[in-house]
C-alpha cells in the first residue's frame, strides 16, 4: 500500500518549505517529510540561537566597557546562563512553532514525521509507510563532522547542536577548529565570563580567507583573552582531574591544554549516508554530498537536492536560493542556475565579517589586472564614535572591465555595509559609479567611495 503525491520534499531546512508553500499555491499535493526538528539546523541549532546567543554576549561585553563611554555601573558585570539559555530557546522556539503552524496550514500539504529511506527513484518509506511522487527534493541538510582523534571516545565533549542544551558556563572551554563556528563560540563564551583556547591544526584561523584577515581577527580574539594555537599537529585527548586535555604540538608547545570543557568544531557532514541513496541511483561524492547540476538535479531523474546536502553552499542563504532555483525552473519557467549566484558569506564575531566574490589570493591567481583599495577602521568616523576601531574594509576591481571582484569589510556593521557592493556586483555596475555616490555621514558605507578613489595595482 502507498500514498501518491505530486511531490516529495524530504527535510525542513531552509529550502523544503518554502518550496512546498510554492507548490502548494500551485495545487500540487505534496508531502514535506521530517525526522527531527521543524526548522532543520538554522532555526534549531544553527544562524538563529547562535545569533541570539552572540547578542547576550555582546550585550556583557558593552557593559564592562560601560566606563569608557562615562556610564557608570555599580558593581561587576554578571552573566546568567540559564537565562542566556532560555533566551536563546525562546527566540528559535518561536521560529519553530511559526515554521510548523505555517506547514500544517498548508491546503495540499503533509507533513510527514519520521525517517525517509528510498526504496526506489520515485519511492521513499517513511517508518514502513511508503510514498510515491514524480518529483522528490532532498533537503536534508549536514551535522557536526567529529573527526576520529584517538582518545575522543574517551571523553565527553561538544559539538556546535549540543553546545544548545548548555546552561553553565565553562570554566574553560577548549574549542578545536578555528574556523567561524570555533571562532563565534570562542569569542561569546569568553565575554561570558570563560576561559578560552582555540587550537587549530592549520597555521591560521580561518584559512579559507586572506591571511590580513585571519590576522586582524586573531588579534580581536586575542585583545580580550582569548588563548590561540594554530599547527596543531598530532592532536588527541584525553580525561583529566580538571576535566579534559588536549595535546597537541603547536609550533613546537606539546604542553597539554586542560580545560573543563571541550567544543569540537572543526567542520559538518551531510546527512545522506541513511537515505539509501543507491536504490534511487542518486551519485555522491567522496564525502557524501549529493552530487547535482546548474539547476540541482541529481543524476536520478525526477530526484533534485537542495541546501547544504549538495555541497554548493554552505549556508542559509544558498539553500533558500535553492528553493529559488528550483520553484523557478518548475514552475515559472524561468531557467535559473547555482551558477549565477556570487559567494558571499559573514563570520559574526564582534566586530562581524563581510565577506563576497574573491578573495584577494583568488583575485591574484585569477590572471586578471586587478586593482585593489583598503581603508583601515580607525579611520571611519562611525567606528570612532563608538570606540569600535577593530578592522578594515578591502575591495577588489577587475582594472580593465570596471567590475568589483570582491570585497571583505571586517568591523562594525561590516555584514550589512558589504551588501551594498554585492548589488552593484550582481548588476555589474563599474566601480565608479559608488566612487562618485553620496552616502549618508556618519556611517561606514559612506567609506566606500574613499576606498574606491584610493585603489592601486595589485603587485
Amino acid at each position: 500500500m502507498s500514498t501518491h503525491y505530486d511531490a516529495i520534499v524530504i527535510g525542513t531546512g531552509q529550502a523544503g518549505p518554502s518550496l512546498a508553500n510554492r507548490m502548494d499555491a500551485a495545487g500540487m499535493r505534496v508531502a514535506i517529510v521530517e525526522r527531527s526538528l521543524i526548522g532543520g539546523t538554522c532555526v534549531n541549532v544553527g544562524c538563529i540561537p547562535t545569533k541570539a546567543l552572540v547578542a547576550s554576549a555582546r550585550a556583557a561585553h558593552v557593559a564592562r566597557r560601560a566606563a569608557d563611554f562615562g556610564v557608570v555601573l555599580d558593581g561587576p558585570v554578571r552573566v546568567d546562563m540559564a537565562r542566556v539559555n532560555a533566551r536563546m530557546k525562546d527566540i528559535s522556539g518561536q521560529s519553530n512553532r511559526g515554521l510548523t503552524t505555517w506547514l500544517e496550514r498548508m491546503e495540499h500539504v503533509d507533513l510527514v514525521r519520521g525517517h525517509a529511506r528510498f526504496v526506489s527513484p520515485n519511492a521513499i518509506e517513511v517508518d514502513g509507510e511508503r510514498l510515491e511522487a514524480d518529483k522528490i527534493f532532498v533537503n536534508v541538510g549536514a551535522r557536526p563532522f567529529v573527526p576520529p582523534f584517538p582518545g575522543l571516545d574517551d571523553v565527553e565533549y561538544l559539538t556546535s547542536s549540543s553546545m544548545m542544551e548548555l546552561a553553565v558556563l565553562p570554566q574553560h572551554l577548549i574549542i578545536v577548529g578555528g574556523s567561524y563556528i570555533g571562532l563565534e563560540f570562542g569569542q561569546m563564551f569568553r565575554r561570558f565570563g570563560s576561559e578560552v583556547t582555540i587550537v587549530e591544526r592549520g597555521p591560521r584561523l580561518i584559512a579559507r580567507d586572506d591571511p590580513d584577515v585571519s590576522a586582524c581577527v586573531q588579534e580581536i580574539l586575542e585583545s580580550e583573552g582569548v588563548h590561540v594555537r594554530c599547527n596543531a599537529d598530532c592532536m588527541s585527548v584525553a580525561p583529566h582531574e580538571e576535566g579534559i586535555a588536549v595535546q597537541a604540538e603547536c609550533n613546537g608547545d606539546s604542553q597539554a591544554i586542560v580545560g573543563s570543557h571541550l567544543l569540537i568544531a572543526v567542520g559538518r557532514t551531510p546527512n545522506t549516508d541513511t537515505l539509501n541513496l543507491d536504490a534511487a541511483g542518486v551519485a555522491t561524492n567522496g564525502r557524501g554530498y549529493i552530487e547535482v547540476d546548474d539547476q540541482l538535479r541529481t543524476s536520478a531523474p525526477g530526484v533534485w537536492a537542495l541546501g547544504d546536502c549538495n555541497g554548493r553552499g554552505a549556508f542559509t542563504h544558498t539553500s533558500y536560493n535553492d528553493y529559488e532555483i528550483a520553484a523557478a525552473n518548475l514552475l515559472d519557467d524561468d531557467p535559473r542556475r547555482v551558477s549565477d549566484r556570487i559567494l558571499c558569506y559573514g563570520l559574526y564575531i564582534d566586530p562581524p565579517l563581510g565577506r563576497i566574490g574573491m578573495t584577494e589570493g583568488e583575485a591574484r591567481a585569477s590572471g586578471r589586472k586587478v586593482l585593489m583599495g583598503k581603508w583601515p577602521m580607525s579611520n571611519v568616523g562611525r567606528a570612532r564614535e563608538r570606540s569600535e576601531t577593530d578592522g578594515f574594509i578591502k575591495i577588489l576591481v577587475d582594472a580593465d572591465s570596471k567590475e568589483i571582484l570582491g570585497a571583505a569589510i571586517l568591523g562594525i556593521g561590516g555584514d550589512e555595509v558589504v551588501q551594498s557592493l554585492l548589488g552593484a556586483m550582481y548588476a555589474k555596475t563599474p566601480y565608479t559609479v559608488l566612487s562618485r555616490a553620496v552616502f549618508i555621514h556618519p556611517t561606514v558605507t559612506e567609506l566606500i567611495p574613499s576606498t574606491l578613489q584610493n585603489l592601486v595595482p595589485l603587485e
